[in-house]
């Protein structure tokens, strides 16, 4: 493997830094953690869809410091966040999860899916799959899937293979911390099929925001 030279390693921090630091104006300062956040999650905090990192930007704040914590306790498992999570005070966890659900997500969403896609997702999206004791998402996520309190996060703004592959950690048991077990349950009951059709309707639909959050920027 070839060593990446010191000037090399300080150049891309600076980088990293910079990128954290040239947000709009009217965005909280970003805590010094964050630095390590923007390198995979993006400084507008809206992810990479390519590589299947999340949208944290207007997340519920106390929904994002659960996550940190159970990546740091193994609740969730995924060995490169809990690497960051882990070192974390509950100090810099508060601090990151006010900082990312303070900013206003923008861009726009994926491109639709084939027709025959389209229609399944948004069936289960709206509908759910009572045969199958499948409950639609809406129930749980709100219209327009924008999110419900603190446990119930967004899922529009975020990209299909993030939303497909939560799924399936939920249904593999590797993503716990749900509310009664309630998505872990709705997991197993799902085929590859349908996790596919919703997830890319899902990633489909326009970015818009619950009216409280929308009221705040």
């Amino acid at each position: 493997m070839r060593r990446i030279s010191k000037t090399t390693r300080w150049v891309w921090a600076a980088a990293v830094v910079g990128s954290v630091c040239a947000l709009p104006a009217g965005w909280a300062a970003a805590p010094p953690e964050a630095a390590s956040c923007a390198a995979c999650h993006g400084a507008d905090g809206m992810g990479n869809a390519a590589a299947g990192y999340p949208r944290l930007a207007g997340l519920p704040r106390q929904y994002l410091a659960d996550q940190l914590r159970y990546f740091a306790d193994g609740t969730r498992n995924n060995a490169v966040m809990a690497g960051m999570a882990k070192p974390l005070t509950a100090a810099q966890i508060h601090a990151l999860a006010a900082y990312y659900a303070g900013m206003k997500p923008q861009g726009g969403s994926a491109p639709a899916p084939s027709p025959a896609v389209a229609a399944a997702g948004e069936r289960l999206a709206l509908r759910g799959d009572w045969d199958k004791g499948i409950l639609a998402c809406i129930r749980c996520h709100g219209p327009g899937a924008v999110g419900v309190g603190e446990n119930f996060p967004p899922l529009v703004g975020q990209s299909a293979a993030y939303i497909e592959a939560q799924i399936k950690a939920w249904k593999d048991g590797s993503r716990r911390g749900d509310p009664l077990g309630m998505m872990h349950t709705v997991a197993l009951r799902m085929s590859d099929a349908q996790t596919q059709d919703v997830a890319q309707w899902l990633a489909a639909q326009p970015l818009t925001l619950k009216p409280s959050t929308a009221a705040k920027h």
